[in-house]
């Protein structure tokens, strides 16, 4: 029996079933996650899931989003169906220290079975079942394999479809990181074949833009963007107290590391934000000769995907550029000068 067999047999076999997603949910996270959902849902099982915290306005279209508990809003609605589950999906995440403290504690304290499905590197051995694909371009992806190679394709439909399809274009970039493979347009025909409206997704996610979110991203590249010749790397950051002169909503910054990283000549790109207490990261890279995951895992207690990487520091955000300055030559400088 394949994986995806077993994962399927699992499914039927379980009474309540609990789907997890790493913290600071992102497209692929969200997406995976609904469309795993609609895909039990249609297996005549039904099934809850549970983030650690809320996914970002910007997704607040896509169907079944509201049904999402989070650990901010429903502990202890989250702590009794922990200790209901009798099997937990692990989505988009390769250890338990990617849910926050609240749900590692409940995800390591439940003894039903766990099934990770994940792409990023270097997975812990938590799970029951582990379908860790780090080839594959997005947990979306990975979603859709279940679903064809468990001979369930039939079963596609727009429900389902949707948000795997916004999973695997948030997660590529809109196609265009090198992680993009013949098979993954090969399934996303399978998804439009299915009814799911792609130029619809395109249009939630991209003209949705609030005045404010339009002010912070302007005020960003106007006067926070640096750029450093010399080592083909854009740098931006925002303190707590920019954020908040302009009304700041979760997902308002995630397009400008995107931004920096399309200037011409630039080859990596970094976003500093001020929140929570400490200063978040974001790197972005180009081409495999530019890896930003080994200076996130090796300085900023972070790591993930050569070419997109996140991370944090617990100093000052002057500290933590000063910082990141005096790395950028020890990572970046022989190779871009090359």
């Amino acid at each position: 029996m394949n994986q995806y067999l077993q994962i399927v047999h699992e499914i039927k076999a379980a009474n309540y079933i609990v789907i997890t997603a790493h913290k600071s949910p992102d497209g692929d996270s969200v997406g995976s996650s609904l469309g795993l959902l609609h895909f039990i849902e249609k297996l005549g099982k039904t099934a809850v899931i549970c983030h650690p915290d809320p996914a970002p306005d910007f997704l607040s279209w896509l169907e079944g989003i509201d049904q999402i508990l989070t650990i901010t809003n429903n502990q202890p609605a989250i702590e009794l169906l922990f200790e209901q589950a009798d099997l937990i999906f692990c989505l988009d995440y390769n250890g338990t220290d990617r849910v926050g403290k609240e749900m590692q504690a409940l995800l390591e304290k439940a003894t039903c079975k766990k099934i990770m499905i994940d792409h990023h590197l270097n997975p812990q051995d938590f799970a029951t079942i582990t379908v860790s694909e780090t080839e594959v371009c997005s947990t979306a992806q990975l979603i859709c394999e279940l679903i064809i190679q468990s001979d369930n394709t039939y079963l596609f439909n727009a429900a389902i479809g949707t948000p795997l399809y916004l999973g695997i274009l948030t997660d590529t970039g809109s196609f265009r990181f090198p992680s993009v493979q013949p098979r993954t347009h090969q399934i996303l025909a399978i998804l439009l074949e299915a009814g799911v409206k792609h130029h619809l997704i395109h249009e939630n996610l991209n003209d949705n833009n609030t005045l404010s979110r339009l002010k912070l991203q302007g005020y960003a590249l106007s006067e926070k963007l640096e750029v450093l010749p010399e080592y083909q790397v854009a740098i931006m950051s925002l303190t707590n107290e920019e954020l908040v002169k302009y009304n700041y909503q979760k997902g308002d910054t995630d397009a400008l590391v995107n931004i920096a990283l399309s200037i011409k000549g630039v080859k990596v790109a970094m976003f500093f934000s001020e929140r929570d207490g400490m200063i978040k990261i974001s790197f972005r890279s180009k081409g495999k000769e530019n890896p930003v995951n080994v200076l996130a895992s090796d300085h900023f207690s972070g790591g993930g995907h050569a070419n997109a990487s996140g991370g944090m520091s617990e100093v000052s955000m002057e500290a933590t550029l000063e910082k990141v300055k005096s790395l950028i030559p020890q990572y970046f400088g022989e190779k871009l000068e090359a």
